[in-house]
């Protein structure tokens, strides 16, 4: 095994890719037929989940650091490496993208090849993304990633597909090109500087250390530059206000685009935070920290509330998922161990949680063509153990203890009322913690429990065999997730320890936290 280390993560990268090469090119080999597309599809990238697996025990391993030049002159290097703080969202991709294309197997029938090629190409780019340490690198697999998106939501979505893909991308492009900027920018400006008697250079680890080093950008710079990359991704996660693309993008895009929306793309924009804004620009982290942790509050009770009157499971989800990304915000920039590990822990639990509700979803709309909670009722007496599962998946949605949405709500909840900013902010995101467990239930209430009002769901079939492997283990993940959360916290409180001392270190005035 060891063997393979220098090859890992060009492998992981680059092997979904290869699945799609191969379904578009030969076809001599895999032939039209749907279900062996399908099977292609799966084994690409189910190989793609077991190759990454090691990372639990190789991340940090100096051996699989991949770093050659790539465009010499304007210092280019294709650099990919692994820490602390991308070994989960790693993970996260490549267990949900075989589930997403199970997801899939009996719902899709229109232009099969390109839908799965679109899957496995939108897989490279999310690994991409995780794993590039060169700023243009990330930007090309963010940019790589924008196009299967588009064509997953205005190809295989709803009725209203092409207004949500274009509302998705235009969203998402204008991020890009402030994130594209500031990305110049900064290059020029390390470039001008020499720090360190360095060359101008694209690297996120060499600009990161020689920032906290030489510190050789202005205060009016680091507010720009953090409101450019902060302004991409916030739009990414989406922080509110700029929530608007995301419950559309969510009900047009198909079940699997849900999944992969939901469960990965979102961490893009909370990973971008800890990645870019925290280390780079800290001394305007905290000038921005309250106006975001205002926004995250906001958006905490803003998506519950909107959550709870909605009649469409899929649009109830998708805001929800703007007020549990509101906690992950907020724990990020309460500036606390505490704070920050349960935001990286949040940006896990939504996706496996989140996932496996749009899944939920998806699951009734092929018996039922229908997503209106009004149309359901009682489904637990002909489909039992959907209704169990349903309520577990759900219960780990709103953080009930020993499930995994627990332990990220509970740290976050802590660590920002250790915070130094307001207490205020962890009274009232703790609303949301109530919000939830309402808008929740009473959802599951009214699909799953009482008299089976409408014949039509009284002879459903309760959940086959594909189904039970797409949810089980995402079931035993979030119980794991919930009982032994220090397997993941350990692997990741390292990185986020050395984000937050840097932090600390330029807090001018008093320490970031006084506690824990």
């Amino acid at each position: 095994m060891n063997a393979l280390k220098p090859y890992l993560l060009n492998i992981l990268v680059f092997f979904p890719l290869l699945g799609t090469i191969v379904m578009l090119m030969y076809d001599q080999i895999v032939g039209k037929n749907e279900e062996t597309l399908k099977k292609m599809a799966l084994f690409f990238s189910s190989i793609t989940f077991f190759a990454s697996l090691p990372l639990i025990w190789w991340y940090n391993d100096p051996a699989l650091i991949v770093n050659v030049p790539w465009v010499e002159t304007l210092g280019i290097n294709y650099h990919l490496q692994v820490d602390g703080l991308s070994l989960w969202l790693v993970l996260l991709t490549t267990f949900l993208m075989p589930i997403a294309i199970l997801s899939g197997w009996t719902a899709i029938h229109d232009k099969v090849r390109e839908y799965l090629a679109f899957m496995l190409v939108l897989e490279t780019g999310m690994i991409g993304v995780f794993l590039a340490m060169d700023m243009i690198v990330f930007y090309l697999f963010w940019e790589v990633m924008l196009v299967p998106m588009y064509f997953l939501i205005g190809v295989w979505g709803g009725e209203r597909r092409i207004y949500a893909a274009i509302k998705f991308v235009l969203y998402t492009m204008v991020g890009s090109l402030l994130m594209l900027v500031a990305i110049i920018a900064l290059y020029l400006i390390h470039g001008e500087n020499q720090a360190g008697g360095a060359k101008a250079t694209f690297d996120m680890v060499t600009i990161t250390q020689n920032l906290a080093q030489y510190n050789f950008l202005t205060p009016t710079q680091q507010f720009w530059m953090f409101a450019a990359f902060g302004l991409a991704f916030a739009i990414k996660v989406p922080l509110f206000p700029f929530h608007t693309w995301l419950p559309d993008a969510h009900v047009e895009a198909p079940t699997a685009g849900s999944v992969i929306l939901a469960g990965v793309l979102l961490k893009m924009g909370t990973y971008g935070f800890m990645r870019f804004n925290l280390p780079m620009f800290p001394e305007a982290a905290h000038q921005f920290a309250v106006p975001i942790m205002i926004l995250a509050v906001i958006g905490i009770i803003y998506g519950a509330l909107v959550a709870m009157v909605q009649p469409d499971m899929k649009k109830l989800i998708a805001y929800s998922s703007v007020s549990h990304l509101g906690f992950v915000m907020l724990g990020m920039f309460a500036f606390t161990e505490m704070g920050m590990q349960g935001s990286l822990y949040q940006m896990l639990n939504h996706g496996v949680s989140s996932g496996a509700l749009f899944l939920i979803v998806g699951m009734v709309y092929e018996r039922r063509h229908t997503r209106q909670i009004a149309d359901f009722g009682g489904l637990a007496t002909p489909m039992p153990l959907f209704a169990t599962l349903f309520l577990i998946i759900a219960f780990s949605s709103i953080g009930l203890p020993l499930l995994n949405g627990f332990v990220g709500e509970f740290l976050i909840l802590i660590g920002t009322f250790n915070s130094t900013y307001s207490r205020a902010f962890a009274a009232f995101a703790t609303t949301g913690v109530i919000l939830s467990a309402i808008y929740m239930l009473w959802m599951v209430q009214r699909v799953v429990f009482g008299e089976i009002t409408n014949e039509k769901n009284r002879h459903l079939q309760d959940l086959n065999l594909r189904e039970k492997i797409i949810l089980v283990p995402i079931v035993i993940l979030i119980v794991f997730m919930g009982v032994y959360p220090s397997f993941f916290l350990n692997r990741t409180s390292e990185k986020v320890n050395e984000i937050r001392k840097v932090v600390e270190t330029h807090k001018t005035t008093t320490p970031v936290a006084t506690t824990n």
